[in-house]
């Protein structure tokens, strides 16, 4: 939370820590809890602090937030777990306030933090790659210690996380509209330039904002980070567009085009008789279709529908769930709920059966990895090179150790590639049923809505009837 600037620079603090704190969002304060500070008076301690070692100006504090997967935890959980991270990751340095917040399908939790320790006086700095060295690593302990899921940090890459937390940003950022959008821009302004500097004033115009330095990036209205165009492509780096500009223009687009010969291609299909919708599957297939009507609006606008996009994916998937069960009514749509929960619960408890047994090898995996660093000690002692001695007896020792528990150095190898595939079987087989589970569930919340819609208008349309006829009814 940035500086507010003039006489009150915590002004962005101080609503941060009043929205978290919300009655109707914390079971009326329930689900809320500080550290270093008290609750009702977190605000006036946190200034008091800046105003103590003199830093009431630039960064004023910090907001983290802790998302769990929909229908995994409940509320007091998530409580006991941030308040353990909490604890951990601030406790020794700066007054934090959190609070959880169940007004919505999925469970989360607030941390709002001081900027300023109050042991010290330094200010908090976050650095890249923090998110993975110090912090991830806290909430996949506790939540492991709790049976929750996790996100999985890639080991050895520094400050990168894993794939799907990459993954998981750029959607949330929205690159799965705004690359093609951005690349469609480019190669507009590309074949309309003379010059690098007609073309930046060619994006200027259509509403980006550029940035030029040691890679050339951009950023289009709505999108909230710059892009750098090498991301998308060779054919996008900053040497690249100066060369096409030079290169390609409408006439060079056309002499490709001819070039290009039409051929007549025959393919012969078998054709079926598409089986017929039922009425839910034929709803769902409406709203698709008017939906679908956002395909006709400006491309190069697109980022204004992003929403649109994103209730269009809901919808296919709604519909693709109903053809796949074939689901008719709202009795078989509750029946299939209760066998995905069903199933959801199978897959919890036989991928917690394959954490169990693993855990029960971790003494063996323990032995082997410390094997597997001694290995090239060990590759050095057998071609006669004595200064390894200790190296080899350590060895010996360990192998002795596998001995005794009836494996080999090969077997236990064997074993964790074997609990590797079976976690990463009963993982994926957990995640596709809690997925199927939840667009069901998201088709049931739907329909209710629109029949609780639909009773309110009808009894609306009552009450004007009944009010109507009262009036046209002659006074006595």
């Amino acid at each position: 939370m940035k500086d507010c600037g003039g006489e009150f620079h915590g002004k962005h603090l101080k609503n941060s820590l009043e929205y978290i704190l919300k009655p109707e969002k914390t079971q009326e304060g329930r689900l809320v809890g500080a550290i270093n500070c008290q609750v009702d008076t977190a605000f006036e301690q946190m200034k008091e602090t800046k105003r103590v070692f003199d830093k009431l100006d630039k960064r004023q504090g910090y907001h983290l937030i802790l998302s769990f997967k929909e229908d995994e935890v409940d509320t007091d959980t998530a409580l006991e777990i941030t308040q353990k991270f909490t604890q951990e990751y601030l406790g020794e340095e700066y007054e934090a306030v959190y609070a959880v917040h169940d007004n919505t399908d999925h469970v989360h939790s607030h941390i709002v933090f001081n900027s300023v320790s109050f042991v010290s006086g330094k200010k908090y700095r976050y650095e890249k790659g923090d998110w993975a060295r110090d912090i991830q690593p806290i909430t996949n302990r506790l939540c492991k210690e709790y049976g929750l899921s996790i996100i999985d940090i890639e080991k050895g890459k520094g400050e990168r996380a894993n794939e799907n937390y990459k993954d998981w940003s750029e959607y949330r950022e929205g690159q799965f509209v705004w690359s093609d959008m951005i690349k469609r821009d480019l190669d507009s302004c590309i074949i309309q330039s003379n010059s690098f500097d007609d073309f930046v004033n060619l994006l200027i115009e259509k509403g980006y904002e550029t940035k030029q330095g040691k890679h050339f990036a951009v950023k289009p209205p709505g999108m909230t980070r710059f892009k750098r165009c090498r991301s998308m492509g060779e054919n996008y780096c900053e040497e690249q567009i100066r060369e096409r500009i030079r290169k390609e223009d409408l006439a060079f687009y056309q002499i490709r085009k001819e070039s290009v010969k039409p051929q007549i291609v025959k393919c012969y299909v078998k054709r079926y008789k598409r089986s017929k919708m039922s009425g839910l599957q034929k709803r769902y297939y409406a709203k698709l279709y008017r939906i679908g009507q956002m395909k006709k609006k400006p491309y190069s606008q697109v980022w204004k529908y992003k929403n649109d996009i994103q209730r269009m994916k809901k919808l296919q998937e709604q519909y693709l769930f109903l053809t796949r069960h074939d689901i008719h009514n709202m009795a078989e749509l509750a029946g299939e709920i209760e066998i995905l929960t069903d199933k959801r619960r199978e897959a919890s408890s036989e991928k917690s059966k394959v954490y169990r047994a693993r855990a029960r090898c971790e003494n063996l995996f323990a032995i082997a990895n410390e094997l597997q660093m001694l290995k090239p000690a060990e590759e050095s002692f057998q071609k006669g090179d004595a200064f390894f001695m200790e190296e080899h007896n350590q060895w010996i020792l360990l192998v002795e150790q596998l001995r005794k528990n009836g494996y080999s150095i090969v077997e236990v190898e064997q074993l964790k590639c074997y609990y590797k595939d079976q976690m990463a079987l009963t993982g994926a087989k957990e995640k596709t049923v809690f997925r199927e589970l939840n667009i069901g569930k998201s088709i049931w919340k739907d329909l209710n809505a629109e029949e609780t819609e639909k009773a309110k208008q009808e009894d609306m349309n009552k009450k004007i009837e009944y009010d109507s006829d009262r009036k046209e009814q002659p006074r006595r």
